[in-house]
């Protein structure tokens, strides 16, 4: 009598950094790779991903929303990303899928963290307590960094530029920073891989990054 395949466990796959790193396309051709490879995928973003989490993203890119107090961005990101996990991750995560999520609360911390906005900065406890509440303790197997200069990631992005995108090289500079000093808290679950080059040679290093949980 043969007996049934153990079930396969979820895993849970984030790619981020600053905009017009690739990690969108990347996100995309991991999960076509895996795919591939026979497993159940589901892509998904942040914010956004669900009904509340798209309506969020767009008041947030909004040019016309103009300056915020640096929390009430943090909160409107992290109300998002609470409904994410509930509604999204989590169940495909107990049905045995993997997760490839575009960002997690590390561009929180980054984005919000850098901005000034009207008011105080948002503190780092702040930010992390936060994202601890809005996840759940939902965190991902590794998480890719896809990392290069920000003034050549920002050559990438072009003229049409969205509410995150006009603040200016040094924002990006300091988000940059701090993505960097955020993945190395944690270099085994949090690995780093540079986004210059061809996207198939980026694909690479991503794959190279995250193959050992499917061996």
């Amino acid at each position: 009598m043969l007996l049934p395949m153990p079930a396969l466990p979820g895993i849970f796959l984030v790619l981020d950094g600053i905009d017009g790193c690739g990690k969108s396309t990347q996100a995309r051709r991991l999960a076509s790779h895996l795919q591939r490879l026979g497993r159940t995928v589901l892509a998904t973003r942040e914010p956004g991903g669900t009904v509340l989490g798209e309506r969020v993203r767009a008041l947030l890119l909004d040019r016309d929303l103009g300056d915020t107090a640096p929390m009430a961005e943090v909160f409107l990101y992290q109300a998002s990303r609470a409904q994410l996990v509930e509604e999204v991750i989590r169940p495909a995560l107990a049905r045995g899928e993997v997760v490839v999520c575009d960002r997690w609360h590390y561009a929180t911390t980054a984005y919000q963290g850098a901005y000034e906005g009207v008011g105080r900065r948002a503190s780092e406890e702040a930010l992390r307590a936060s994202s601890a509440l809005a996840t759940g303790g939902t965190e991902p197997d590794r998480a890719i960094l896809i990392d290069m200069p920000p003034d050549d990631a920002d050559v990438r992005v072009g003229d049409s530029r969205d509410r995150l995108e006009v603040r200016g090289g040094a924002y990006r500079r300091r988000v940059a920073e701090r993505f960097r000093s955020l993945f190395a808290e944690d270099p085994e679950q949090r690995r780093v891989v540079s986004g210059e080059g061809t996207k198939d040679a980026v694909e690479t290093r991503v794959w190279e990054a995250v193959r050992d949980l499917f061996d």
